[in-house]
Protein backbone atom coordinates (compact mmCIF):
# COMPACT_ATOMS: atom_id res chain seq x y z
CA UNK A 1 0.00 0.00 0.00
CA UNK A 2 1.47 3.31 -1.03
CA UNK A 3 2.19 5.99 1.92
CA UNK A 4 -0.21 8.81 1.90
CA UNK A 5 0.90 12.54 1.85
CA UNK A 6 0.30 14.42 5.10
CA UNK A 7 -2.51 16.68 2.65
CA UNK A 8 -4.24 13.11 2.11
CA UNK A 9 -4.02 12.04 5.57
CA UNK A 10 -5.92 15.11 6.91
CA UNK A 11 -8.87 14.65 4.03
CA UNK A 12 -9.64 11.59 6.16
CA UNK A 13 -13.02 11.76 8.42
CA UNK A 14 -12.63 10.49 11.43
CA UNK A 15 -14.72 7.46 11.81
CA UNK A 16 -17.16 7.07 14.68
CA UNK A 17 -17.61 4.93 17.26
CA UNK A 18 -19.95 2.27 16.92
CA UNK A 19 -23.14 2.32 19.70
CA UNK A 20 -25.84 0.25 20.79
CA UNK A 21 -29.12 1.46 19.86
CA UNK A 22 -30.15 4.09 22.09
CA UNK A 23 -33.73 3.01 22.50
CA UNK A 24 -32.59 -0.83 23.41
CA UNK A 25 -29.65 0.08 25.49
CA UNK A 26 -32.08 1.75 28.00
CA UNK A 27 -32.92 -1.51 29.03
CA UNK A 28 -29.50 -3.33 29.22
CA UNK A 29 -26.27 -3.03 31.09
CA UNK A 30 -24.18 -4.32 28.52
CA UNK A 31 -21.41 -1.97 26.90
CA UNK A 32 -22.57 1.21 25.32
CA UNK A 33 -19.68 1.73 22.80
CA UNK A 34 -18.90 -1.47 20.74
CA UNK A 35 -15.71 -0.61 19.66
CA UNK A 36 -13.70 -0.17 16.29
CA UNK A 37 -12.79 -3.08 13.74
CA UNK A 38 -9.11 -4.13 12.68
CA UNK A 39 -10.08 -2.72 9.27
CA UNK A 40 -11.70 0.71 11.16
CA UNK A 41 -8.65 1.21 13.62
CA UNK A 42 -6.17 1.08 10.81
CA UNK A 43 -8.31 3.12 8.76
CA UNK A 44 -8.21 5.47 11.29
CA UNK A 45 -4.59 5.34 12.47
CA UNK A 46 -3.61 6.66 8.71
CA UNK A 47 -4.83 9.96 9.82
CA UNK A 48 -2.34 10.41 11.80
CA UNK A 49 0.38 12.80 10.12
CA UNK A 50 3.55 11.50 12.53
CA UNK A 51 4.32 15.18 13.91
CA UNK A 52 8.07 16.00 14.85
CA UNK A 53 6.86 17.42 17.91
CA UNK A 54 3.59 15.59 18.86
CA UNK A 55 1.45 18.01 21.56
CA UNK A 56 -1.04 14.98 21.84
CA UNK A 57 1.49 13.83 24.05
CA UNK A 58 2.17 16.01 25.84
CA UNK A 59 -1.46 16.21 26.87
CA UNK A 60 -1.32 13.02 28.52
CA UNK A 61 -0.55 12.79 31.58
CA UNK A 62 0.90 8.97 31.85
CA UNK A 63 3.01 10.35 28.45
CA UNK A 64 1.79 7.71 25.99
CA UNK A 65 4.07 7.21 22.70
CA UNK A 66 1.07 8.00 21.19
CA UNK A 67 2.65 8.62 17.23
CA UNK A 68 4.39 5.23 18.23
CA UNK A 69 1.16 3.02 18.24
CA UNK A 70 -0.40 4.62 15.65
CA UNK A 71 2.06 4.08 13.50
CA UNK A 72 2.87 0.04 14.16
CA UNK A 73 -1.33 -0.03 14.82
CA UNK A 74 -1.73 1.18 10.80
CA UNK A 75 1.03 -0.81 9.73
CA UNK A 76 -0.94 -4.19 10.84
CA UNK A 77 2.10 -5.12 13.39
CA UNK A 78 -0.23 -5.20 16.73
CA UNK A 79 2.03 -6.62 18.99
CA UNK A 80 4.09 -3.93 18.43
CA UNK A 81 1.86 -1.14 19.13
CA UNK A 82 0.92 -3.28 22.28
CA UNK A 83 4.49 -2.89 23.29
CA UNK A 84 4.70 0.64 22.34
CA UNK A 85 1.58 1.37 24.54
CA UNK A 86 3.21 -0.28 27.73
CA UNK A 87 5.73 1.71 27.92
CA UNK A 88 4.13 4.05 29.78
CA UNK A 89 0.43 2.99 30.40
CA UNK A 90 -0.11 -0.10 32.08
CA UNK A 91 -4.35 -0.25 31.96
CA UNK A 92 -4.82 1.16 28.21
CA UNK A 93 -8.11 -1.36 27.92
CA UNK A 94 -9.48 0.76 30.73
CA UNK A 95 -8.20 4.45 29.82
CA UNK A 96 -9.46 4.09 26.12
CA UNK A 97 -13.07 3.62 27.50
CA UNK A 98 -13.05 6.13 30.56
CA UNK A 99 -10.28 9.41 29.80
CA UNK A 100 -11.11 12.60 28.73
CA UNK A 101 -9.40 11.99 25.89
CA UNK A 102 -11.34 15.46 24.34
CA UNK A 103 -9.66 17.56 26.89
CA UNK A 104 -5.90 15.88 27.42
CA UNK A 105 -3.97 13.79 24.08
CA UNK A 106 -6.77 14.50 21.30
CA UNK A 107 -7.49 18.31 22.46
CA UNK A 108 -3.78 18.70 21.69
CA UNK A 109 -4.23 17.26 18.37
CA UNK A 110 -2.68 19.11 15.92
CA UNK A 111 -5.89 18.15 13.51
CA UNK A 112 -7.90 20.20 16.02
CA UNK A 113 -7.05 23.33 14.45
CA UNK A 114 -8.81 22.25 10.65
CA UNK A 115 -11.19 19.67 11.76
CA UNK A 116 -11.62 16.82 13.86
CA UNK A 117 -8.43 15.47 16.09
CA UNK A 118 -7.54 11.38 15.56
CA UNK A 119 -9.15 9.16 17.47
CA UNK A 120 -6.65 8.34 20.20
CA UNK A 121 -8.80 7.09 22.58
CA UNK A 122 -10.65 4.68 20.71
CA UNK A 123 -7.37 3.28 19.43
CA UNK A 124 -5.58 2.86 22.99
CA UNK A 125 -9.17 1.39 23.80
CA UNK A 126 -8.79 -1.04 20.10
CA UNK A 127 -4.91 -1.98 21.46
CA UNK A 128 -5.68 -2.35 25.23
CA UNK A 129 -8.23 -5.15 23.85
CA UNK A 130 -5.91 -6.61 21.68
CA UNK A 131 -3.82 -7.56 24.47
CA UNK A 132 -6.22 -8.71 26.88
CA UNK A 133 -7.72 -10.72 24.01
CA UNK A 134 -3.97 -12.28 22.87
CA UNK A 135 -1.79 -11.16 26.20
CA UNK A 136 1.23 -10.26 23.40
CA UNK A 137 3.14 -8.48 25.59
CA UNK A 138 4.50 -9.91 29.30
CA UNK A 139 5.80 -6.84 31.61
CA UNK A 140 8.99 -7.35 31.89
CA UNK A 141 10.63 -7.60 35.50
CA UNK A 142 13.93 -6.50 36.87
CA UNK A 143 15.75 -8.42 38.94
CA UNK A 144 14.35 -8.72 43.11
CA UNK A 145 15.40 -5.91 45.13
CA UNK A 146 14.83 -7.05 48.57
CA UNK A 147 12.82 -4.27 49.12
CA UNK A 148 9.18 -4.52 49.86
CA UNK A 149 6.42 -2.00 49.25
CA UNK A 150 3.09 -1.75 50.40
CA UNK A 151 0.55 0.08 48.15
CA UNK A 152 -2.47 0.72 50.07
CA UNK A 153 -5.80 1.01 47.37
CA UNK A 154 -6.26 -0.61 44.10
CA UNK A 155 -8.20 2.14 42.06
CA UNK A 156 -5.95 3.41 39.13
CA UNK A 157 -3.54 5.41 41.32
CA UNK A 158 -2.51 2.48 43.56
CA UNK A 159 -2.50 -0.21 40.70
CA UNK A 160 -0.09 1.81 38.59
CA UNK A 161 1.75 2.30 41.04
CA UNK A 162 1.99 -1.40 41.85
CA UNK A 163 3.20 -2.18 38.54
CA UNK A 164 5.52 0.39 38.05
CA UNK A 165 7.49 -0.49 41.15
CA UNK A 166 6.47 -4.60 40.65
CA UNK A 167 8.78 -4.12 37.07
CA UNK A 168 11.29 -2.51 38.88
CA UNK A 169 11.62 -5.76 41.07
CA UNK A 170 9.96 -4.66 44.44
CA UNK A 171 8.27 -6.50 45.95
CA UNK A 172 4.67 -5.09 46.48
CA UNK A 173 1.64 -5.92 48.12
CA UNK A 174 -1.76 -4.24 47.74
CA UNK A 175 -3.72 -3.66 49.98
CA UNK A 176 -7.57 -3.11 49.50
CA UNK A 177 -10.72 -2.38 51.72
CA UNK A 178 -13.29 -4.01 49.78
CA UNK A 179 -13.84 -7.38 49.05
CA UNK A 180 -11.91 -7.62 45.31
CA UNK A 181 -9.58 -4.94 43.47
CA UNK A 182 -10.25 -2.35 41.17
CA UNK A 183 -11.29 0.56 43.62
CA UNK A 184 -13.37 3.31 41.98
CA UNK A 185 -12.71 1.17 38.43
CA UNK A 186 -14.97 -1.34 39.82
CA UNK A 187 -17.44 0.28 42.41
CA UNK A 188 -17.82 3.65 40.98
CA UNK A 189 -17.92 3.16 36.75
CA UNK A 190 -20.94 1.54 35.52
CA UNK A 191 -21.29 -1.76 33.52
CA UNK A 192 -21.98 -0.03 30.16
CA UNK A 193 -18.90 2.05 30.28
CA UNK A 194 -16.29 0.11 31.62
CA UNK A 195 -16.99 -3.55 32.14
CA UNK A 196 -16.14 -5.46 35.16
CA UNK A 197 -14.09 -8.15 32.66
CA UNK A 198 -11.75 -5.60 31.30
CA UNK A 199 -10.42 -4.33 35.10
CA UNK A 200 -10.25 -7.58 36.18
CA UNK A 201 -8.48 -8.25 32.53
CA UNK A 202 -6.13 -5.54 33.07
CA UNK A 203 -5.51 -6.30 36.92
CA UNK A 204 -5.32 -9.87 36.71
CA UNK A 205 -2.64 -9.36 34.12
CA UNK A 206 -0.17 -7.44 35.79
CA UNK A 207 -0.60 -9.14 38.86
CA UNK A 208 0.35 -12.75 37.17
CA UNK A 209 3.23 -11.00 35.19
CA UNK A 210 5.07 -9.32 37.84
CA UNK A 211 4.28 -11.48 41.08
CA UNK A 212 2.18 -8.75 43.30
CA UNK A 213 0.56 -9.98 46.44
CA UNK A 214 -3.66 -8.61 46.69
CA UNK A 215 -4.81 -8.40 50.53
CA UNK A 216 -8.46 -7.72 50.23
CA UNK A 217 -10.69 -6.55 53.06
CA UNK A 218 -7.90 -4.69 54.76
CA UNK A 219 -8.93 -0.97 56.04
CA UNK A 220 -5.61 0.70 56.47
CA UNK A 221 -6.98 3.10 59.75
CA UNK A 222 -8.33 -0.21 61.19
CA UNK A 223 -6.81 -3.55 60.02
CA UNK A 224 -3.86 -1.96 60.59
CA UNK A 225 -2.52 1.62 61.00
CA UNK A 226 0.23 3.66 58.64
CA UNK A 227 2.37 3.14 61.19
CA UNK A 228 2.50 -0.93 61.37
CA UNK A 229 2.83 -0.88 58.11
CA UNK A 230 6.08 0.91 58.02
CA UNK A 231 7.43 -1.34 60.45
CA UNK A 232 7.27 -4.06 58.09
CA UNK A 233 7.47 -2.33 54.90
CA UNK A 234 10.05 -0.07 53.46
CA UNK A 235 7.98 2.23 51.84
CA UNK A 236 4.03 3.08 51.77
CA UNK A 237 2.09 4.12 48.65
CA UNK A 238 -1.33 5.77 49.52
CA UNK A 239 -3.90 5.61 46.58
CA UNK A 240 -7.21 5.55 48.43
CA UNK A 241 -9.14 7.66 46.60
CA UNK A 242 -11.92 10.05 47.93
CA UNK A 243 -14.77 7.98 48.51
CA UNK A 244 -16.31 10.20 51.37
CA UNK A 245 -19.40 11.78 49.86
CA UNK A 246 -20.92 15.34 50.06
CA UNK A 247 -24.68 16.68 50.80
CA UNK A 248 -26.18 20.13 50.44
CA UNK A 249 -26.80 21.73 53.94
CA UNK A 250 -30.70 22.13 53.10
CA UNK A 251 -33.64 20.81 55.07
CA UNK A 252 -34.84 16.95 53.87
CA UNK A 253 -31.70 15.28 53.26
CA UNK A 254 -32.23 12.63 55.76
CA UNK A 255 -35.40 11.57 54.27
CA UNK A 256 -35.53 8.10 52.86
CA UNK A 257 -35.60 7.92 49.18
CA UNK A 258 -32.11 10.45 49.56
CA UNK A 259 -28.47 8.64 48.72
CA UNK A 260 -25.32 10.01 47.82
CA UNK A 261 -24.40 9.13 43.98
CA UNK A 262 -21.29 7.23 46.24
CA UNK A 263 -23.60 4.43 47.73
CA UNK A 264 -26.01 4.56 44.37
CA UNK A 265 -23.23 3.83 41.99
CA UNK A 266 -22.20 1.15 44.64
CA UNK A 267 -24.89 -0.49 45.19
CA UNK A 268 -25.42 -0.99 41.33
CA UNK A 269 -21.71 -2.20 40.55
CA UNK A 270 -21.26 -4.76 43.59
CA UNK A 271 -24.90 -5.82 44.53
CA UNK A 272 -25.25 -6.65 41.02
CA UNK A 273 -28.52 -4.21 40.48
CA UNK A 274 -27.47 -4.34 36.57
CA UNK A 275 -28.59 -7.47 36.33
CA UNK A 276 -31.87 -7.08 37.84
CA UNK A 277 -34.48 -8.85 37.88
CA UNK A 278 -31.88 -11.71 37.67
CA UNK A 279 -31.02 -10.80 40.55
CA UNK A 280 -33.31 -9.27 42.76
CA UNK A 281 -30.94 -7.08 44.65
CA UNK A 282 -31.93 -3.83 47.16
CA UNK A 283 -31.29 -1.83 44.22
CA UNK A 284 -34.23 0.26 43.12
CA UNK A 285 -35.21 3.71 42.42
CA UNK A 286 -38.79 5.41 42.31
CA UNK A 287 -40.57 6.61 39.33
CA UNK A 288 -39.66 10.15 38.76
CA UNK A 289 -35.51 10.62 39.82
CA UNK A 290 -33.46 13.77 40.38
CA UNK A 291 -29.63 13.55 40.39
CA UNK A 292 -28.09 16.68 41.74
CA UNK A 293 -25.44 17.89 39.76
CA UNK A 294 -23.64 17.08 36.00
CA UNK A 295 -19.77 15.91 36.52
CA UNK A 296 -19.22 12.60 34.65
CA UNK A 297 -20.37 10.43 38.38
CA UNK A 298 -23.87 12.71 37.94
CA UNK A 299 -24.01 10.85 34.04
CA UNK A 300 -22.91 7.99 35.32
CA UNK A 301 -26.16 7.98 37.99
CA UNK A 302 -29.13 9.31 35.68
CA UNK A 303 -28.06 7.10 33.16
CA UNK A 304 -27.87 4.00 35.88
CA UNK A 305 -31.44 5.08 36.98
CA UNK A 306 -32.90 5.26 33.70
CA UNK A 307 -32.11 1.63 33.04
CA UNK A 308 -32.98 0.46 36.89
CA UNK A 309 -36.38 2.06 35.72
CA UNK A 310 -36.76 0.36 32.70
CA UNK A 311 -35.52 -3.20 34.11
CA UNK A 312 -38.37 -2.71 37.00
CA UNK A 313 -40.61 -1.91 34.48
CA UNK A 314 -40.49 -4.97 32.65
CA UNK A 315 -40.39 -7.17 35.73
CA UNK A 316 -43.89 -5.12 36.91
CA UNK A 317 -45.31 -4.03 33.71
CA UNK A 318 -45.66 -0.55 34.36
CA UNK A 319 -44.33 2.28 32.87
CA UNK A 320 -40.88 3.10 33.62
CA UNK A 321 -40.51 6.31 34.63
CA UNK A 322 -38.54 9.59 34.43
CA UNK A 323 -35.02 10.84 35.49
CA UNK A 324 -33.77 14.24 35.63
CA UNK A 325 -30.52 15.93 35.73
CA UNK A 326 -30.86 18.66 38.23
CA UNK A 327 -27.89 21.30 37.85
CA UNK A 328 -27.51 25.47 38.95
CA UNK A 329 -25.27 26.26 36.26
CA UNK A 330 -26.16 26.11 32.26
CA UNK A 331 -25.70 23.58 29.52
CA UNK A 332 -22.07 25.32 28.64
CA UNK A 333 -21.09 24.89 32.33
CA UNK A 334 -21.37 21.18 32.37
CA UNK A 335 -18.12 19.42 33.66
CA UNK A 336 -18.87 15.86 32.16
CA UNK A 337 -17.20 14.49 28.92
CA UNK A 338 -19.14 15.70 26.31
CA UNK A 339 -19.44 12.13 24.98
CA UNK A 340 -21.55 11.32 28.54
CA UNK A 341 -23.85 13.80 28.01
CA UNK A 342 -24.76 13.00 24.46
CA UNK A 343 -25.28 9.66 25.63
CA UNK A 344 -27.72 10.49 28.45
CA UNK A 345 -29.64 13.14 26.32
CA UNK A 346 -30.08 10.18 23.59
CA UNK A 347 -31.18 8.00 26.46
CA UNK A 348 -34.22 10.51 27.55
CA UNK A 349 -32.96 12.14 30.74
CA UNK A 350 -34.59 15.64 31.01
CA UNK A 351 -31.72 18.57 32.06
CA UNK A 352 -33.56 21.17 34.34
CA UNK A 353 -30.50 23.39 33.77
CA UNK A 354 -30.82 26.79 36.17
CA UNK A 355 -32.36 25.21 38.92
CA UNK A 356 -30.99 24.61 42.74
CA UNK A 357 -32.82 22.13 45.01
CA UNK A 358 -33.68 24.80 48.36
CA UNK A 359 -35.25 21.89 50.48
CA UNK A 360 -36.48 17.80 49.82
CA UNK A 361 -39.79 17.47 50.61
CA UNK A 362 -41.43 14.25 52.62
CA UNK A 363 -44.55 12.83 52.93
CA UNK A 364 -46.23 11.67 56.61
CA UNK A 365 -44.06 8.55 56.77
CA UNK A 366 -40.77 10.29 55.64
CA UNK A 367 -40.48 9.55 52.16
CA UNK A 368 -39.31 11.70 49.81
CA UNK A 369 -42.15 13.16 47.80
CA UNK A 370 -40.32 16.65 46.07
CA UNK A 371 -38.27 18.98 45.86
CA UNK A 372 -38.61 22.72 46.22
CA UNK A 373 -36.22 24.71 43.61
CA UNK A 374 -35.11 28.22 42.66
CA UNK A 375 -34.56 29.27 39.26
CA UNK A 376 -30.74 30.78 38.51
CA UNK A 377 -29.09 32.83 36.54
CA UNK A 378 -25.17 33.43 35.82
CA UNK A 379 -23.03 35.82 37.11
CA UNK A 380 -19.64 36.49 36.75
CA UNK A 381 -17.13 33.87 36.87
CA UNK A 382 -15.69 32.16 39.84
CA UNK A 383 -12.19 30.71 40.73
CA UNK A 384 -12.94 27.88 38.46
CA UNK A 385 -13.72 29.68 35.50
CA UNK A 386 -17.52 29.33 35.39
CA UNK A 387 -19.76 31.94 35.67
CA UNK A 388 -21.46 31.76 39.49
CA UNK A 389 -24.75 30.54 39.63
CA UNK A 390 -27.04 33.68 40.78
CA UNK A 391 -30.95 33.12 42.80
CA UNK A 392 -33.57 34.44 40.96
CA UNK A 393 -35.65 36.29 43.58
CA UNK A 394 -39.32 34.95 43.90
CA UNK A 395 -39.01 31.91 41.52
CA UNK A 396 -39.20 29.23 43.91
CA UNK A 397 -41.18 25.94 42.56
CA UNK A 398 -42.30 22.40 43.21
CA UNK A 399 -40.76 19.73 41.39
CA UNK A 400 -42.37 16.37 42.06
CA UNK A 401 -39.45 13.56 42.89
CA UNK A 402 -39.20 10.28 44.73
CA UNK A 403 -35.86 9.52 44.78
CA UNK A 404 -32.76 11.93 44.74
CA UNK A 405 -29.17 11.44 44.28
CA UNK A 406 -26.83 13.85 45.35
CA UNK A 407 -23.82 13.76 42.67
CA UNK A 408 -21.56 16.86 44.01
CA UNK A 409 -18.39 15.44 44.67
CA UNK A 410 -16.07 13.59 47.28
CA UNK A 411 -13.36 13.33 49.65
CA UNK A 412 -11.28 11.25 51.07
CA UNK A 413 -12.42 8.93 54.11
CA UNK A 414 -10.35 9.63 57.37
CA UNK A 415 -9.88 6.46 58.20
CA UNK A 416 -6.31 6.18 56.45
CA UNK A 417 -5.33 9.47 58.97
CA UNK A 418 -5.98 7.71 62.16
CA UNK A 419 -2.82 7.03 64.39
CA UNK A 420 -0.89 8.51 61.29
CA UNK A 421 1.18 10.85 63.46
CA UNK A 422 2.77 13.12 60.50
CA UNK A 423 0.59 12.74 57.70
CA UNK A 424 -0.37 16.14 57.10
CA UNK A 425 -3.82 16.96 55.38
CA UNK A 426 -5.26 20.08 53.66
CA UNK A 427 -8.92 21.72 55.19
CA UNK A 428 -10.73 20.01 52.41
CA UNK A 429 -9.82 16.54 54.04
CA UNK A 430 -7.02 15.70 51.63
CA UNK A 431 -3.25 14.23 51.61
CA UNK A 432 -0.64 16.94 51.55
CA UNK A 433 1.96 15.70 48.82
CA UNK A 434 4.50 16.86 46.59
CA UNK A 435 2.62 17.03 42.94
CA UNK A 436 5.88 15.68 41.24
CA UNK A 437 6.99 12.85 43.51
CA UNK A 438 4.33 12.31 45.91
CA UNK A 439 6.40 12.93 48.84
CA UNK A 440 4.21 13.44 52.23
CA UNK A 441 5.25 15.10 55.08
CA UNK A 442 5.80 11.55 56.83
CA UNK A 443 8.59 9.88 55.82
CA UNK A 444 8.16 6.72 54.07
CA UNK A 445 4.98 7.71 53.25
CA UNK A 446 4.23 8.82 49.42
CA UNK A 447 0.63 9.64 48.24
CA UNK A 448 -1.38 10.65 44.67
CA UNK A 449 -4.51 10.09 43.17
CA UNK A 450 -7.72 11.39 44.39
CA UNK A 451 -6.75 11.59 47.98
CA UNK A 452 -4.40 14.12 47.47
CA UNK A 453 -6.32 16.19 44.70
CA UNK A 454 -10.02 15.22 45.70
CA UNK A 455 -12.02 13.51 42.78
CA UNK A 456 -10.26 13.72 39.50
CA UNK A 457 -10.01 11.53 36.84
CA UNK A 458 -8.46 7.76 35.98
CA UNK A 459 -5.59 8.96 34.07
CA UNK A 460 -4.19 11.92 36.17
CA UNK A 461 -4.86 8.96 39.17
CA UNK A 462 -2.54 7.08 37.40
CA UNK A 463 0.05 9.74 36.24
CA UNK A 464 0.34 10.56 40.10
CA UNK A 465 1.03 6.53 40.42
CA UNK A 466 3.80 6.48 37.72
CA UNK A 467 5.47 9.23 39.60
CA UNK A 468 5.81 8.47 42.70
CA UNK A 469 6.24 5.32 42.13
CA UNK A 470 9.74 6.35 40.11
CA UNK A 471 10.55 8.23 43.48
CA UNK A 472 9.96 5.42 45.60
CA UNK A 473 11.75 3.36 43.48
CA UNK A 474 14.77 5.81 43.45
CA UNK A 475 14.68 6.06 47.09
CA UNK A 476 14.53 2.26 47.88
CA UNK A 477 17.69 2.32 45.72
CA UNK A 478 19.52 4.87 47.56
CA UNK A 479 19.47 7.65 44.62
CA UNK A 480 17.23 10.23 46.41
CA UNK A 481 17.55 10.21 50.16
CA UNK A 482 14.04 11.71 51.87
Amino acid sequence: MAELSQKERMKIKRHDMPNQDQFVRRGNYDEVALGYSLETAREEAERCIQCKEPKCVQGCPVGVLIPQFIKALREGDMIKAVEWMKVKNNLPAICGRVCPQETQCEGNCILRKKGEPVAIGRLERFVGDYELAHRTCPLEKAPLTGKKVAVVGSGPAGITCAVDLGREGHKVTLFESLHGPGGVLVYGIPEFRLPKSVVFGEINYAVECLGIEIKVDHVIGRTFTLDELLNEYDAVFLGTGAGLPSFMRIPGINLNGVMSANEFLTRVNLMKGYLFPEYDTPVKVGKKVAVIGAGNVAMDSVRCSLRLQALQAQKSGENSGEVHMVYRRSRAEVPAREEEFHHAEEEGVIFDFLTNPLEILGDEKGNVRGMRCIRMQLGEPDKSGRRSPIPIEGSEFEMEVDTVIMALGTSPNPLVFVDAEGLERTKYGTAVADNETGRTKKPRVWAGGDVVTGAATVISAMGAGKRAATDISRFLKGEAPW
